[in-house]
């Protein structure tokens, strides 16, 4: 049985947190680690894809931790159904979770919807508390940090070394919208 590693981080400014995932999965045994710098909700994570190609019947996917993976229990429902679709199965090390057995399936799915609901209630709560503070007088809402002239230095190498404002983009870790906003605040 082979371990193939995923680990992600929402931007490319988390060096250590990549690193640290990397050694751990290392650590366990995986043979291959694939690392990206990628937010779990988008769309588009091709490290992603390139583990889940790499995965044969008895392979298992190791992750260091569920948030690494997914954030909805949809996404992870697709995620399993892939992984059972090739034969492989899935290990969350922080869970102490294989999914190659029943238990572990079962496990990780109600494990998956307790997560949910969780991150479902915190945003209930921060919207009410965002509403209370609008109503002092009080929110300032988030500052800015896209339109930086240092993300712009960035996005600029990025661009002059051939990368598509996209591909640029995704780099910093930051939206192609963040990334047109930038180059118009900077031009």
């Amino acid at each position: 049985m082979r371990k193939i590693g995923y680990c992600r981080t929402s931007t490319s400014d988390q060096v250590a947190g990549i690193e640290k995932q990397s050694q751990d999965l290392a650590a366990h045994g995986c043979s291959i680690v694939f690392k990206e710098h990628v937010s779990a909700i988008n769309d588009s994570r091709p490290e992603f894809e390139k583990a889940l190609a790499e995965l044969k019947a008895g392979d298992l996917l190791v992750v260091t931790t569920m948030s690494r993976l997914c954030r909805r229990t949809a996404d992870l429902g697709a995620i399993q159904q892939a992984l059972e679709e090739c034969g492989a199965g899935l290990e969350i090390l922080d869970l102490r979770i294989d999914t190659s057995t029943a238990i572990g399936r079962m496990t990780l799915s109600i494990i998956a919807a307790v997560s949910q609901m969780e991150r479902e209630l915190m945003l209930e709560r921060q919207a009410v508390g965002i509403a209370k503070a609008k109503t002092e007088g009080k929110y300032q809402g988030r500052k800015a940090t896209a339109t930086s002239p240092e993300k712009f230095l960035v996005l600029k190498k990025y661009l002059d070394k051939g990368l598509t404002l996209t591909e640029a983009a995704k780099q910093i870790g930051i939206s192609r919208a963040s990334a047109y906003r930038l180059l118009s605040a900077q031009a």
